[in-house]
Formats: structure tokens, sequence, C-alpha cells
């Protein structure tokens, strides 16, 4: 089973997969999806970028009944942002299903505005771990009709601490129900929440070599501690790659992640920094400010960078190897999704040498030790995209198209230097070309989205 037609999917969601462009099934996706439609709880590993989300997406989609007013899908998230990346994925799929309300909980929104929202039953809910108990226990959802319950990504969650949270939630569950565990890894830990959360399971292993050897190519440099940043450098402007190209870098410590950011800064990168430490509104415009292209590297934490979705992300690199194998593969994960190609790279000092030797028997590779890069002259090309940051968002009834017109209209910029276009109850985010900022400013200060002047600013 290869095509997405030969699945026993309503109608609209095959309409939906077809106009996104997509026929064939990925491993995961061939596995997993009959069996969630034949009512089967399931456990599946597959690595990230493999289509996972759409995977329990379409299964749960199938059986939603839009005209019963009731709670009836749960999916849990370990963090906010893939929290927020599953929900606009799941939206995306029941674009043609009229009337299906979708929840998304998470901290960093007050509560009030999300139980006034839950007044109106929704029919998915997509949750953290943490404001999904809070509202459970404030009664602000009536769960009798939940059917199915997901756990996305749930070996972070249990790195994460989590699991208490999640058995407490459970605990408000209706039996029986469908419980469908997705992850990237599979250590002997989900085996054990396996067995205690579900009815006989059917098993989905999609082994990593499968996976990422035919897009991701692993390079790793042996590098002396001192060296790392200078031969990160290297890396970025390496001549065999694509000068505005996005890279994302992995570190183990938040001081190290600000440290490589302020050195990056100096020599003329536009880079970002993405950990713990930062409040939730600053993690979030960073992600967006990577997601528009505005700047060309992100330097992160492994938990901070979950859930972040960059469809052509050209190369990863580990300044620090990563201390687990099941951490490696998420890493690596980011780049060559959806059958594009992608390189990890990993810098190790001489005292890290084994965890590469770990990696590459996990992924049953010979290791190899690759030369250093050259180093390269020259200034690093500015980020294509510049983020405008607009004071007004859906509770002022903005919308994604009206901010197109007012930037494209009589004598107003090309629609091609204008990009992604993000919006939140009171904020909105659009992308224009790098050389196009001072004009798309002036156009929205001037004669402003739907005869209304918002304030306008530069984020980068």
């Amino acid at each position: 089973m290869t095509d997405f037609s030969t699945l026993a999917l309503r109608l609209e969601l095959l309409e939906t997969v077809a106009a996104q462009g997509y026929t064939r099934l990925t491993p995961v996706q061939a596995e997993a999806i009959p069996a969630i439609l034949n009512g089967h709880d399931v456990r599946a590993q597959a690595a990230t970028g493999s289509g996972k989300t759409a995977a329990f997406g379409l299964g749960l989609l199938n059986d939603i009944d839009p005209q019963a007013a009731c709670w009836q899908a749960l999916v849990l998230c370990p963090t906010r942002e893939l929290a927020d990346q599953v929900a606009q994925t799941l939206r995306a799929l029941a674009a043609a299903i009229p009337n299906v309300r979708l929840a998304l909980l998470c901290g960093g929104t007050p509560m009030r505005a999300q139980s006034n929202a839950l007044v109106q039953p929704a029919h998915i809910v997509v949750a953290t771990p943490g404001r999904l108990l809070a509202h459970l226990r404030r009664d602000h959802l009536a769960a009798g009709s939940l059917a199915t319950v997901v756990l996305d990504e749930a070996d972070r969650m249990l790195d994460m601490g989590f699991i208490e949270d999640i058995d407490a939630i459970l605990s408000f569950l209706p039996q029986p129900r469908q419980t469908l565990l997705f992850s990237a890894t599979w250590p002997a830990d989900i085996e054990t929440l396996s067995a205690r959360l579900q009815n006989a399971p059917v098993a989905v292993r999609v082994a990593a070599q499968a996976e990422l050897a035919p897009q991701i190519s692993q390079v790793f440099h042996r590098v002396e501690p001192r060296d790392k940043t200078d031969v990160l450098i290297r890396l970025l402007l390496a001549p065999d790659l694509d000068a505005t190209a996005q890279t994302l870098v992995f570190c183990n410590r938040k001081a190290d992640v600000d440290a490589v950011v302020a050195t990056l800064a100096r020599r003329g990168f536009s880079a970002l920094a993405l950990h713990g430490d930062r409040e939730q509104h600053e993690r979030d415009e960073v992600l967006l400010r990577f997601a528009h292209a505005s700047a060309r590297v992100l330097v992160a934490t492994d938990v901070a960078a979950r859930g972040l979705d960059i469809a052509d992300l050209a190369q990863v690199i580990s300044y620090d190897p990563a201390t687990h194998v099941e951490t490696h593969t998420h890493r690596i994960g980011r780049t060559g999704r959806a059958g594009r190609s992608g390189r990890a790279i990993c810098l190790c000092s001489p005292r890290e040498t084994h965890r590469a030797e770990q990696i590459a028997a996990h992924f049953g590779f010979r290791l190899y030790w690759a030369r250093l890069p050259a180093e390269t002259k020259g200034p690093p090309a500015p980020a294509p995209m510049a983020t405008l940051m607009i004071r007004g968002g859906k509770r002022d009834k903005l919308r994604p198209g009206d901010i197109l017109g007012a930037l494209t209209g009589d004598d107003g910029l090309e629609a091609s230097q204008v990009g992604r276009i993000d919006l939140t109850p009171t904020r909105a985010y659009v992308a224009v070309a790098r050389e196009a900022t001072h004009r798309a400013l002036a156009r929205l200060k001037q004669a402003g989205i739907k005869k209304r002047r918002f304030r306008v600013t530069t984020l980068g």
C-alpha cells in the first residue's frame, strides 16, 4: 500500500491530501494509518520529518463528527512549539471538512481566554500536559465522548518529566479509548508506558537507517574545543552551501548558545538564540523570524527547538555532540524533510569521539573523520527576508489576504516579495524581501490595512 487513494479515508481528506500534492504514503503512514482506521491502538517509531503527524492526524480526523458538539480527540505534545505545529497541520488537513473546531491549549496564553473559547466545545484539543491538566481540574472540558488520545513525541515527554501529568490527565478520560503513541526513538521507558496505557497495540517501527539514509548525509569533524567556533564559521561560509541557506546549530548548554550567537553576530551573521531562559513570547518571535527566513542561523538547545519545522533546512550542525543517540536522531531529523536532501554535521572534541562512535554504530555505518573545511574569506550573505510585526491581529479581524493586499496593491510590492504571514490574536508577522523592507514599512504606515492604521516595526 503506497498510495493515499488506497486508504479507506473520507472523501474530504482524500481531496485535501491530493490538493496539497501528496500521493504516495511514507513508510510510517503506510503501516500506521490502516491500523488506526481499524480502531487499533498503535505505537509507532519513525524519524522526525517522516510524516507521523499526518499519520495520526488523518486517522483521528476520519472519525470526527462535526455535527456532535463534544470533545472527540486529544493530541498531547511536549512543548508549545510542537503543539502549535501539530495544530496547524491538523487544521490544514481538516480544511475540507465543514465546522471542525480545534482548540490549542498551551502556556503563554491566559487561562481565561482559553476557558472562554471552550464554552463552545472543541472536537479536537491539541495541548501541552501542564496546561491541559489545569483545564481539566477546573472542569473546562467534558471528556465523556473522547475516543482517541495521541501522545506525540512520547519519548520527549518522558525525558521532560511529564509522566505524572500524563497519568493525571488520563485519570480524567473515559475508557475504552484508542491510544496512539508516536515517537522518533523507542527507549525502554516507552515500552513500559505502552504496556501500561495501550491495549494490544500494533507496533510500527521504521528503522532509522531506512528513513534517514537516502536524504541526510552525516559528517563528523574532530575539533579541539577552542577551535569549534572557527570551524562553525567555516562551515557556514562553505562554498558548496547556498549563500542564503539556513542552518540550525545545536548546543548542549544555554550559556554556549548565547556565546556562539554573540560571536556569529560580531562576524556579521544574522543569528538568533533559542533556549529555555527566554520568555515564551521571545521564543515565539525567534521561531517566526527563522521560519520567515529573516535570519540565516538559529542556535538552540534541544528542548527549545522541539517543534521547529522548516521545510527546506539545508544543514544541521551539532556544535556539541548529543549526549544520547536518541537526541542525535531528533537533531538530524530537522533537515532532509519531506524527501529533500540535507546535511548533518557533528563537531567532536577528542573527549567526545566516543559519542560519534555510538551514533555510527546505531545507524550502521563506519565512522569517518572528515577533513576540516578550508578557511573562507569574505562576509556572510544577509538573510533574504525581513520580518515585519504589525500590532494588530485576529482580534482586529485581520486576515493574511488583507495584509497581502495592502502590500501588493496599486504600485505596491510584487507578490513574490511577500513571504509567510502569521497571525496571533494581537499581532501579525509578515516576511518581505529584504530589499523591499523600507518600501513595505512605508506602505503599511501610510496606507494602512483595510483603511486602518496599525503600528508596524521591523524585527530583523
